[in-house]
């Protein structure tokens, strides 16, 4: 018998009508591609393999609070990096080996937007902009080249269609990263058809947080080109000693002006300095195409070279294209859902797409690494992953991989880990990129990674050194030197994570530890003002609560980290019970989450009530199941599926952040989310489709059934597991892993009797 795979699965769910139909086909990189107004989701169109080291992306804008490096209304590009972060609210980061294909004159800086003649960028032709799992196609019109990109997960491939021409050209500026520039670059004719080099990167010249985000970090490249490189040459700007390379200065019109005095060498071997490009020329016909392929390394350029060698060893672009496109139809296949609407299986897709991005391979194919002490490691237990946007993750997109993908999971705690161990920090990073401690907001979720990790079973990792730095970083970061953490967002976090320790320390029969921890997970109580604001408020430093602001537990920021009180307030996912106590019981605990949704927009804009755009809220949804409600949940998770998510590139009503904004997605429509990472229950509420099946790494499959699920049919009647009745809200990861069928009955009105605690 032939074995079902998740593609074949897909096939059928869709029917004969839609045979030739692929997951990938469903996906649309544009959704969330903007960093304008409220619907910014700073996501990028371009090229990338589900968490693959690279990704080959237009940029139209060099930084700023656009991370992505791309915006879909700009209406110029400045070239196509190798790398580019993924829904960043940040000053980004990456956008590396910045590639322009060209013709006529060289030009050695990219020029301003509004002025695009004046530089190397060039106006495109919006209608032929495509985009689709590692894929990227579009035509600049100032050349009339056509440019395709697709992508490995260790390196990547541009096919350019020139018009005829004697002066055509590649050219590649070594010195330019999103928000900032490299500090040195080195390139080299390896032979007449490969260069090679690094570009050194620090926090002086901005990049991450415009500096502040600490990274540090080389892009070793090992680049070949299909045309013979015949007449080269290396541009070299004379920077000036003292003279600063930040965002402001990179984009500033003195800075401009130093680029382009740059001096041109012409067919050197070798060269480097502070602000290089290099470029080779050439003569096409009408039609000709050329092509270079490129492979990276953060370790060094014979890593780069056998990360090529390894993924593309030919120079078929399409042979390339279609491996990568089959690798996301297995990844996307992992959740195969039927039913809903064209838009919302494209909405489901995409989201499902945007959680893959990250966390990326950083490890070659070789296993090597740099580790947080600057020296080369290798490993064979685990790759090597970076970009941990902890704050915003372990939410929800951590949650689900250890569904879908928990070899990521696995990866990913060995890397934090060892991160800890080789970089003398002995701590666990809240936000890391690329082995950089940026202190980017605020808790300790990597403990809530490792904890959820290890309750669900996903233990490739030392548990013993994974507790050292754990219990490291929460007496570093925690509640126990004050009882509390001064204000609302951290002490809450901390008593969070606290509690993620004590049952860590009870799995691992750490039975004092587990005692302590239990009771520092409590200390969410000691902020809480029972007199004058009656709800969570923070304490100065002699432990009196901070004056009240005009707008009460609506000010934003008041103890709370991109929230209000009344939005962080709700984070007390360990201890539910206790919180609600706080508030009165569970009836005045409903009624005030029955006001935070009525005050709630609709077209969900940035607001003081529930705020979707930003993570702190993510669970608040599914406090109803909690509290004795659950009907609420099943209302209001659909109304914010429907409200919420988008086709098109405004499809994101915030930052996509790395992965979380879809995650939750990913999950609420699927039926599940859930409240506390660290204990193995997932919430139950209405999926928006009347089919989802998890196509499971062991082979089984679990299937949530929501026959006649719509925006009306969003309440659950009944349910039944297995064939037999169930009456929870809840079901624990145990069953999904192990497989089975959830069948839920639906109907236009609640059922309040269902699933009650």
């Amino acid at each position: 018998m032939r074995k079902i795979t998740p593609f074949l699965l897909c096939l059928l769910a869709y029917g004969c009508g839609h045979k030739q139909q692929r997951l990938s086909d469903l996906v649309d990189p544009f959704i969330g591609a903007t960093t304008v107004g409220f619907e910014a989701g700073k996501t990028f169109p371009g090229a990338a393999s589900p968490f693959g080291m690279l990704q080959v992306s237009p940029n139209t804008i060099t930084g700023g609070d656009n991370g992505n490096g791309y915006s879909y209304e700009h209406p110029t590009i400045e070239g196509f990096a190798m790398t580019q972060m993924s829904g960043v609210g940040w000053f980004g980061d990456l956008g590396n080996f910045l590639t322009m294909p060209a013709t006529g004159e060289l030009k050695v800086v990219s020029g301003k937007p509004e002025e695009p003649e004046k530089g190397y960028r060039s106006r495109y032709d919006k209608a032929t902009e495509s985009a689709s799992p590692g894929y990227y196609s579009v035509r600049l019109t100032d050349y009339d080249i056509r440019v395709e990109t697709t992508v490995a997960p260790h390196a990547g491939m541009m096919r350019f269609t020139y018009p005829e021409s004697k002066s055509s050209r590649i050219q590649i500026d070594l010195a330019r990263r999103v928000a900032g520039a490299s500090a040195w670059q080195t390139v080299r004719i390896v032979d007449d058809h490969t260069i090679a080099g690094r570009m050194e990167c620090t926090p002086n010249e901005g990049g991450w947080g415009n500096g502040s985000g600490e990274a540090l970090y080389t892009v070793y490249y090992y680049a070949q080109f299909s045309q013979p490189l015949k007449n080269t040459g290396v541009w070299s700007a004379d920077i000036p000693d003292g003279q600063t390379r930040r965002l402001d200065d990179v984009a500033s019109d003195a800075f401009r002006q130093i680029v382009a005095n740059a001096k041109i060498h012409r067919n050197v071997k070798e060269f480097e300095g502070k602000q290089l490009g290099f470029f080779t020329e050439f003569e096409t016909a009408a039609g000709e195409q050329v092509l270079m392929k490129t492979g990276i390394s953060f370790v060094s350029e014979e890593g780069a070279r056998k990360n090529l060698e390894a993924d593309i060893p030919h120079w078929d672009f399409d042979k390339v294209h279609e491996q990568t496109r089959a690798r996301w139809d297995k990844e996307l296949g992992r959740i195969t859902v039927t039913g809903g609407t064209d838009a919302q299986r494209t909405i489901f897709y995409t989201a499902l797409y945007h959680t893959m991005i990250d966390p990326r391979m950083f490890s070659d194919v070789d296993g090597k690494y740099v580790g947080g002490d600057r020296k080369i490691h290798a490993t064979e237990s685990f790759h090597k992953r970076t970009i941990f946007s902890g704050w915003d993750v372990f939410r929800s997109q951590m949650p689900l991989l250890t569904i879908i993908s928990p070899d990521i999971i696995n990866d990913l705690v060995n890397s934090l880990v060892t991160l800890a161990d080789e970089s003398g920090k002995g701590y666990l990073e809240r936000w890391e990129l690329l082995n950089a401690y940026s202190g980017c907001m605020v808790g300790n979720p990597a403990i809530s990674v490792i904890a959820d990790a290890y309750a669900k079973g996903i233990r490739g990792f030392d548990p013993e050194l994974a507790w050292k730095y754990a219990a490291a970083t929460s007496e570093r970061f925690g509640n126990e030197q004050r009882g509390h953490s001064g204000d609302i967002s951290r002490t809450l976090e901390h008593a969070y994570t606290e509690w993620c320790m004590a049952e860590l320390a009870r799995m691992l029969g750490k039975t004092s530890e587990q005692e302590k921890y239990l009771r520092l997970s409590q200390s969410y109580r000691n902020i809480w003002d029972n007199d004058e604001m009656r709800w969570f408020r923070p304490r100065q430093s002699d432990d009196s609560f901070a004056p009240l602001p005009p707008k009460g537990r609506l000010q934003h920021d008041y103890g709370s980290a991109e929230s209000n009180p009344y939005q962080q307030g709700w984070f007390v996912p360990h201890d539910v019970d206790g919180m609600a106590e706080l508030m009165g019981g569970r009836k005045a605990a409903v009624a005030d989450l029955d006001n935070m949704f009525e005050n709630t927009p609709a077209d969900f804009r940035w607001n003081d009530y529930y705020n979707h755009s930003n993570e702190p809220v993510h669970h608040i949804p599914f406090l109803y199941n909690r509290l004795g409600e659950p009907w609420k949940t099943q209302r209001w998770t659909r109304f914010i599926c429907d409200n919420a998510y988008k086709t098109g590139v405004n499809g994101l009503i915030g930052n996509e952040d790395v992965g979380q904004m879809s995650a939750w997605y990913v999950l609420t429509a699927s039926g599940i989310h859930p409240i506390c990472p660290g204990e193995t229950r997932f919430e139950l509420t209405t999926p928006q489709f009347d089919r989802v099946v998890w196509n499971l790494p062991n082979g089984k499959t679990f299937t949530v059934t929501a026959a006649g699920a719509s925006p009306q049919n969003r309440y659950i009647q009944s349910a039944k597991l297995n064939g037999k009745a169930y009456n929870r809200c809840y079901i624990d990861y145990a069953d999904i892993v192990n497989g089975g069928k959830l069948e839920l009955a639906v109907g236009d009105s609640p059922n309040v009797s269902w699933g009650v605690e």
